[in-house]
């Protein structure tokens, strides 16, 4: 059975493919070239991909980003289609679907959701779920930054703390969309916002969203 990951790897790989590599994205000064360059340097250089969250590390993540964007665009896709090397820790399926499942989800919005047309896939249940379940473990380290109180609601109900203070904002949607929000695409991101004005405002133009 494919899991998630890889089902999320074979989209955003056919959906950069469609869209060539001078399509805009939602992450800040990147095309659909730079998008796919990251996509295999984090999965095929981890000498490099550390940079990601050691800022040590950032300088060399540059360049061997620039040395991947030159690459051929059709073999960059290739790339990512085929996933990572042999030897890889993203060869074992529990460590793929904890790594990659959101990377891939959030890529592909990111790509799908900087056209002017778009609109919401629509998931299934268990891969809300399955969204949710991510975010239950990482919503405190992914809005540890935030500058107000943050508690993720999903519409039956269910919430999980994503930072502890005041005043308080409550973001409700699906799994998908709060992710979406709290991975810093707030602009992009289907939630209602809800709590102090001021503090919704802050919310979103907030850049500590996300690692």
């Amino acid at each position: 059975m494919s899991t998630f990951a890889k089902r999320e790897r074979l989209l955003l790989a056919d959906l950069l493919e469609a869209e060539g590599p001078d399509a805009p994205t939602l992450c800040e000064g990147w095309l659909t070239r730079d998008l796919a360059a990251h996509v295999v340097v984090r999965e095929r250089r981890p000498d490099a991909a550390g940079g990601l969250v050691i800022k040590q590390l950032a300088s060399r993540l540059d360049r061997v980003m620039a040395e991947f964007s030159e690459k051929p665009y059709e073999e960059l896709i290739q790339l990512i289609r085929t996933g990572p090397p042999r030897f890889s820790p993203f060869q074992l399926k529990q460590v793929e679907e904890l790594s990659n499942t959101v990377e891939f989800y959030v890529h592909t919005e990111d790509v799908r959701r900087a056209r002017p047309d778009w609109a919401p896939r629509e998931l299934d249940s268990v891969f809300q779920d399955a969204l949710w379940s991510r975010l239950e473990r990482t919503a405190r380290l992914m809005g540890r930054g935030v500058p107000t109180g943050l508690v993720l609601r999903r519409p039956d109900g269910q919430t999980v703390v994503a930072h502890r203070g005041t005043p308080v904002v409550t973001a409700t949607g699906e799994p998908s969309e709060l992710l979406l929000f709290l991975y810093g695409r707030q602009s992009a991101a289907k939630v209602e916002l809800d709590g102090d004005k001021e503090a919704i405002a802050k919310l979103h133009e907030a850049k500590e969203l996300g690692i």
